[in-house]
């Protein structure tokens, strides 16, 4: 049997802080600030968001109110 394509977890979550982004209208410069990145560091994400750190995303829901799990159920 073939495997079924499996979206890796940082996708995932990278794909979810940009749905946010876009509900809330967070600009990137914004965006850039609560996880401590540049804006370029951003669009390298947009490519591969595999360096996104536990810490940065820790950063971001703390700044944000919120838990992971909000984050998830977008």
């Amino acid at each position: 049997m073939k495997k079924e394509a499996r979206i890796a977890l940082y996708k995932k979550i990278w794909c979810k802080i940009r749905y946010w982004q876009s509900l809330k209208d967070v600009s990137d410069k914004e965006l850039a600030t609560n996880l401590d990145v540049s804006e370029r560091t951003l669009k390298e994400y947009d490519k591969s968001a595999q360096h996104l750190t536990l810490q940065k995303l820790d950063s971001f829901l703390y700044l944000n109110g919120m838990e992971l799990a909000d984050l998830m159920t977008l």
